[in-house]
């Protein structure tokens, strides 16, 4: 049953998410299409994104609190690290910046976005991994909800990349400037993510270029291996998948990562929560409606086991059990559903929806 929203406050809030979820572009996010070098990759998303990336610096300022100036120097704190991880993006932010009309401190803002005043993005979001015995088929998707504050649907963008280098081609859901976050790669190397809590500030790498860094692997277990081998400075959670037919869910931790292993093989299902035996001494209930919406998922997806497919899967992220923190967010901690994602690992698709699940449009994008 639907709650009904009693306070106008909330209704204030809802019609403010439904005008940034539908303003600019209605019926899909912008594509950006860049080929070449890691330079001219980064020159060539710039190029094409110069408003929006300005857009998101200007949000990351609004949601951080502070000016490019203090946002700036936290970010290039990062550079030593993000260059040890591959030389290569930072090749890529330099042409960003050249693109954008930017500097090169205010590009390396967009990768670590909260992260440069040593605070925590928050994220709710709602994520899938399933293959085998599953899905119809026996084909592997992956997928989730973005949740996030509305004004985030106002600089999202689709972004395809084709190295010349032998790295392998990408299509990713993003934000205008920021090299990494959520998609799949030639090989169906896909991941998704949870925003996990309770993990105070320590030296290391933001989540962004790691995910980025996941798509230039070819399989799931080349992921898992990547994340044990650099420490990141927040906790998270990711889930993946490949075109082989694996899966994977992964927490993320500043002292290491925990291989989550669901209730069955053939899935894995994440919210806001901690679950694995490692890390559930670090759950502080931050996010109540999480332990309900991963019950709910799980409900979800027992009652089409065997039979899921992509459109399954979007009805699942489109659902309001719980609202106005259901798997298709409305506000709940000012976090609403404002992308959602689902790769066909099998068939190398990625498709995009933009705004709330169970309104907003799907678009399929071949990588």
């Amino acid at each position: 049953m639907v709650t009904v929203l009693r306070a106008s406050a909330r209704s204030t809030k809802i019609e403010t998410a439904r005008h940034h979820l539908n303003s600019r572009h209605v019926n899909r996010y912008p594509l950006i299409e860049a080929a070449g070098s890691a330079f001219e990759l980064g020159l060539a998303h710039g190029h094409q994104a110069t408003d929006l990336v300005e857009g998101y610096l200007r949000l990351i300022e609004k949601s951080t609190g502070r000016d490019r100036s203090v946002l700036a120097g936290g970010a290039m704190s990062f550079v030593e690290r993000i260059e040890a991880l591959s030389p290569a993006y930072l090749e890529e932010v330099r042409g960003l910046a050249e693109g954008a009309g930017i500097t090169f401190e205010e590009a390396m803002i967009c990768q670590v976005r909260g992260a440069a005043v040593r605070g925590i993005d928050h994220e709710g979001c709602t994520a899938f991994a399933l293959t085998g015995e599953a899905t119809r088929q026996g084909k592997t998707l992956a997928g989730q909800n973005q949740d996030l504050g509305a004004e985030f649907a106002d600089v999202g963008i689709v972004l395809h990349l084709a190295p010349n280098d032998s790295r392998p081609r990408v299509t990713m859901f993003t934000f205008a400037g920021q090299l990494g976050y959520m998609g799949t790669n030639e090989h169906g190397v896909s991941h998704f993510a949870n925003g996990l809590g309770n993990a105070a500030y320590q030296p290391g790498l933001t989540h962004y270029p790691l995910k980025r860094r996941c798509f230039e692997m070819s399989n799931v277990a080349e992921c898992v291996n990547i994340l044990r081998q650099h420490r990141v400075c927040s906790a998270g959670n990711m889930v993946f998948c490949d075109g082989e037919g694996d899966i994977a869910d992964v927490e993320i931790r500043p002292e290491g990562i925990a291989v989550f292993d669901d209730t069955r093989p053939c899935q894995r299902l994440h919210t806001n929560h901690y679950i694995s035996n490692e890390f559930t001494s670090h759950e502080d209930n931050n996010t109540p409606d999480s332990v309900p919406r991963l019950d709910r998922i799980r409900e979800l997806v027992a009652q089409s086991w065997g039979d899921i497919t992509v459109d399954t899967m979007k009805q699942v992220l489109a659902d309001h059990e719980g609202d106005p923190g259901a798997i298709c967010r409305h506000g709940e901690k000012g976090s609403f559903s404002v992308a959602g994602y689902i790769a066909d690992a099998s068939e190398r698709v990625l498709h995009v929806r933009r705004g709330f699940g169970c309104t907003g449009t799907w678009t399929e994008y071949a990588v």
